[in-house]
C-alpha cells in the first residue's frame, strides 16, 4: 500500500477506497437540485433548510444563490473532510459521555445546544450528554469551538479498537449512517455491514467525501 511521507493514504489508495465505496451504494439514480430541478452530478453540495433541520440536495448555482444569505432560510453545508491527527479523548472521557456504541457525532444547533447522535440499523438516534463531560473536551480540543453550527460535525470512530476523530460536513454524518441502516442485518450487523463500515472511514481518513448515492438515514 503506498503512503505520502504525511502518513496519509497516497492518490492509488485514496482512489482504491472510492472505488470500494461505490460497492456500497446504491445503483445510480438521476437525483434533481431540490429548488430548480436541474439534473446534478455525483458531487453536488447540499443545503440546510433551517426551520425542517432537512438536507436538500441542489446545484452549485443555487447553494451559491441561497446559501450565503444573511439569515436565510438555508445555509450551505461545507464540503471539507479533515482528519483530526491531534484530537485527544482518553477513554475515561469517553465513558463519561455516555455514547451506547462506539461511533458517534456531535454538533452545535443554531441555540448553541449540543446534540449527540449516533448511528444504527433504524437510523441516526440521539444519545443524552453530559454536559460537564463535554465541557472537558471542548478544554483539551479547542477545535470544537470552531465547528459551525448545524452543518459540521465531529465524528468519532472508536469500534474495533479505532481511535479517530474527523471533522465532518453534516451530511457526511447522515451518509454514513444511511450505510449503516441499509447493510446492517442481525445483532452483529454481519461481515457487509462492517466491510463497509471500514470502507467508509477508510475514505474519510484519506480527505474523501462518502459517495451520492448511500440511503440517507
Amino acid at each position: 500500500m503506498s503512503a505520502r511521507e504525511d502518513g496519509r493514504p497516497g492518490e492509488h489508495t485514496q482512489r482504491g477506497w472510492a472505488a470500494a465505496l461505490r460497492t456500497f451504494a446504491r445503483p445510480p439514480v438521476t437525483v434533481l437540485c431540490e429548488l430548480c430541478g436541474e439534473p446534478l452530478d455525483g458531487t453536488h453540495p447540499h443545503l440546510l433548510e433551517r426551520e425542517q433541520q432537512a438536507l436538500r440536495c441542489c446545484c452549485r448555482a443555487c447553494a451559491l444563490l441561497f446559501g450565503n444569505q444573511q439569515n436565510a432560510r438555508y445555509k450551505r453545508v461545507p464540503e471539507k473532510v479533515r482528519w483530526l491527527g491531534d484530537f485527544r479523548l482518553s477513554d475515561e472521557q469517553w465513558d463519561a459521555l455516555a455514547i451506547p456504541i462506539g461511533i458517534a457525532f456531535f454538533y452545535r444547533d443554531s441555540a448553541q445546544r449540543v446534540i449527540a447522535m449516533y448511528p444504527g440499523a433504524a437510523g441516526a438516534m440521539q444519545s443524552s450528554l453530559d454536559l460537564s463531560a463535554w465541557a472537558v473536551l471542548v478544554a483539551g480540543n479547542p477545535v470544537l469551538n470552531t465547528l459551525e453550527p448545524d452543518v459540521e460535525a465531529l465524528l468519532v470512530n472508536r469500534v474495533e479498537g479505532a481511535r479517530e476523530y474527523y471533522r465532518v460536513p453534516i451530511d457526511q454524518c447522515y451518509a454514513l449512517t444511511g450505510v449503516i441502516r441499509a447493510r446492517w442485518r442481525g445483532v452483529s450487523g454481519g461481515v457487509d455491514a462492517w466491510r463497509a463500515i471500514r470502507a467508509c472511514f477508510a475514505a474519510l481518513k484519506a480527505g474523501e467525501r462518502l459517495p451520492e448515492g448511500v440511503p440517507n438515514a
